[in-house]
């Protein structure tokens, strides 16, 4: 454990990232951003709390501590768009999702810092998950990563009307094998939650950095409505009423995941 990132082992084929749960924002760096930028509003909130079952199926887990407005651990290092002619969020943003400055009056950071922050910050965090999933693949033939997201509901700016529910992820079937995501599919489909597949969030650059099944790595994201957990107003509560009805599914998309990477295992071993 660091000031950068959680890190629980496991010996299950299962690792849990969760990129965007930091709230952290460096002291060295708190002047520059906004009272607005200091409620981080954008975290992912309760993530930790919500995947607590993974620890019963031997997962790692991965929790970023710094907050995604310092540096977005789940956008590539040189920036590029992950959705070409959409609106997104940058590797260092300057805005909320709701348009809303994050930096004082000539604070933003530039070309320098922003190499300083991918050093710093988000270096970091990919190493650790890189080497945790080769620990995990030096007993493993196939291992699953779960890349743990949510976001507000309605965030026009972003994305029209209200999301789904449940918003699955495997780069249209590129990160994943086809076992594996109907796994999830089937899961979700079972639950009381709207959902979809590859629709407005198809994979952010961890998914498509490191899924890779012909390589035994089966990368699934799975970006949720804060709804179906938490309140999505300041102080952004968790909500256990309302958690308890889509733990279950989540818990059944992952473990469902799961089984379809061990029975590639029992394959790979017979």
């Amino acid at each position: 454990m660091n000031d950068l990132f959680s890190l629980e082992r496991g010996d299950a084929p299962l690792m849990i990232s969760i990129p965007h749960l930091g709230t952290r924002i460096p002291d060295s760096l708190r002047d520059q951003y906004t009272d607005i930028a200091r409620t981080v509003a954008d975290t992912d909130w309760h993530l930790d709390r919500l995947y607590a079952f993974a620890r019963s199926l031997g997962a790692t887990l991965v929790g970023a501590r710094v907050s995604r407005y310092v540096i977005d651990l789940n956008r590539p290092p040189n920036d590029e768009s992950l959705y070409p002619g959409q609106t997104t969020t940058s590797l260092c943003p300057t805005e909320t999702f709701r348009g809303e400055p994050l930096y004082r009056d000539g604070c933003a950071p530039d070309a320098a810092e922003r190499s300083r922050r991918v050093a710093t910050f988000w270096q970091p965090y990919h190493d650790a998950l890189r080497n945790e999933l080769q620990r995990l693949r030096a007993q493993h033939r196939h291992v699953l990563l779960w890349d743990a997201h949510s976001i507000a509901s309605v965030l026009p700016r972003l994305f029209d009307g209200k999301l789904p529910d449940l918003n699955i992820g495997t780069q249209d079937g590129r990160t994943a094998a086809p076992g594996v995501q109907e796994a999830v599919l089937r899961a979700a489909a079972a639950g009381p939650f709207t959902w979809v597949a590859n629709g407005r969030f198809k994979g952010g650059f961890i998914t498509r950095h490191f899924g890779a099944p012909h390589d035994g790595v089966h990368a699934v994201q799975l970006e949720m409505c804060q709804s179906t957990y938490m309140s999505e107003d300041a102080p952004f509560d968790y909500l256990p009423d309302v958690a308890q009805r889509v733990e279950p599914v989540v818990k059944s998309m992952v473990s469902g995941a799961l089984d379809a990477v061990a029975a590639l295992n029992a394959q790979a071993q017979g």
